[in-house]
């Protein structure tokens, strides 16, 4: 069968300080697409990605490595399939060059859909394109971006956040997540999901999945007490974690207790808990072949039920969906090898 003509142009953005990985990163996807489409009998248009900049010439990325566009901005494909605008320590002073944003924003009127990697959303936020949006960055830089941008809506916690055409992420290595999602959005969930085993990213995450782990998501209590209680936690998932049994252990009322782990924490007991658990669950999901009942009481939920109503909640798929996506193609694919 002979191919769809006309490949779906890529531009990926760079500038002087980018984050190389948000360049890279999406790239190798890309890449990975259209060697995917030309060895296979697909007929779905391929990829070819091209990174522009200001003028065109040599930068050097956030980490010293040295990238070399394509071409300038006024030299980029006049029919853009899909714009991608890194960030990195350079986003500061990129976002100062008004040209540069002028053409971000002319160039993401012409294309099907724009997308930002991390702290690229500050540009987009500054070119306009974010204004009534929901979006997302590096957690840690959500609240800036909030701050400096009223008129967006920041959401600190999914991998990535997609409104109508617009496509924003999280940090670094959330830019392949987001550019896996783009690639089944054109192909389909297998080509995906072969793409991330070849890429050996174990996981292709929804975009719906929280960019924190419990240890980053939260803070660091001040007091032994309420620490030795996070540990607890951690070490037995399964154990009796009420706040009234936490709180005999820290030697602390009820109340008292409650109140000062969420002061010290940014969660309450009851949420850290869920977390640690959630965490368990996912990575017993993941790894393993345990029945799901098993896995809900191993980890503290006390029944399926349960802990798919808690998955349900926070991830937006249940636990069962989770290991098929997540696992059952790579478990398939080592069977099959």
């Amino acid at each position: 069968m002979a191919r769809a003509r006309g490949a779906r142009q890529i531009v990926i953005l760079a500038f002087p300080g980018v984050q190389s990985l948000d360049i890279t990163g999406p790239l190798e996807v890309f890449a990975g697409a259209e060697r995917l489409i030309e060895s296979s009998a697909r007929r779905e248009r391929g990829y070819e990605v091209r990174i522009v900049s200001r003028d065109g010439a040599p930068l050097a990325t956030s980490s010293g490595l040295t990238i070399e566009p394509h071409a300038s901005i006024a030299q980029a494909p006049t029919r853009i399939d899909t714009l991608i605008v890194p960030g990195g320590a350079g986003q500061r002073k990129a976002g100062e060059d008004q040209a540069l944003l002028d053409w971000i924003g002319r160039a993401s009127t012409k294309a099907r859909r724009t997308a930002s990697v991390c702290t690229g959303a500050f540009l987009l936020a500054r070119a306009g394109l974010l204004n009534g949006r929901r979006a997302t960055t590096h957690w840690a830089r959500a609240e800036e971006l909030a701050r400096a941008h009223p008129e967006v809506e920041v959401d600190p916690d999914p991998i990535f956040v997609r409104d109508g055409a617009i496509w924003t992420s999280a940090g670094v290595t959330a830019g392949m997540d987001l550019a896996l999602a783009l690639v089944e959005e054109d192909l389909d969930r297998e080509a995906a999901l072969t793409i991330a085993r070849h890429l050996v990213m174990f996981l292709r995450r929804p975009g719906s999945q929280s960019q924190f782990s419990v240890t980053l998501g939260s803070q660091q209590p001040r007091r032994e007490p309420l620490r030795e209680i996070q540990q607890a936690v951690l070490e037995d998932v399964a154990g009796l974690h009420t706040v009234e049994a936490m709180a005999e252990r820290a030697h602390m009322s009820p109340r008292h207790f409650a109140r000062a782990f969420r002061s010290e924490t940014g969660v309450t007991p009851a949420r850290y808990v869920e977390r640690v658990r959630l965490e368990a669950a996912r990575r017993r999901l993941e790894e393993g072949a345990e029945p799901v009942g098993a896995i809900a009481s191993a980890c503290g939920f006390g029944t399926a039920e349960t802990m798919r109503r808690v998955f349900l909640r926070t991830l937006q798929v249940g636990p069962a969906e989770y290991r098929r996506r997540f696992r059952g193609e790579a478990v398939r694919s080592q069977a099959a090898a």
